[in-house]
């Protein structure tokens, strides 16, 4: 059985000797890992402490480094702290949905191509004439 820990625990590892985060109600020691972590040790230790879902979340970690979260995991949250998970974010280029949207799938093309343009253009003006 996991360990539950309570915020007021949490919030006393914040610093580089002791660094604790949350992710999806699992609290992380992720101490060991700061030097390791590729967004660097300041992007861990701005969430240490505290509950680091979102962030988390909003990066759009790889299912590999949500496996390497595993070997870090000192316990859960307590029952009456525990937050609703928020739902996995997917890669919009992964997500079935957006493959069938005729309007996603012209905006896709649409814009790399006019980039293209403009730059051949501009290409053309400034180094051509």
């Amino acid at each position: 059985m996991a360990k539950e820990l309570a915020f007021e625990e949490i919030e006393k590892h914040n610093d580089k000797n002791s660094t604790w985060i949350v992710v999806d109600n699992d609290v992380y020691d992720v101490t060991e890992f700061l030097n390791e972590h590729p967004g660097g040790e300041e992007v861990l230790l701005e969430q240490a402490g505290k509950d680091a879902t979102e962030a988390f979340e909003d990066v759009g970690h790889s299912s590999d480094a949500r496996e390497m979260m595993a070997k870090y995991k000192v316990g859960t949250l307590v029952a009456s702290e525990r937050k609703a998970e928020l739902p996995k974010k997917r890669d919009d280029w992964n997500s079935e949905t957006d493959k069938s949207s005729p309007d996603n799938s012209l905006k896709q093309w649409i814009v790399p191509i006019a980039l293209g343009i403009i730059a051949t253009i501009v290409y053309r003006i400034y180094f051509m004439s």
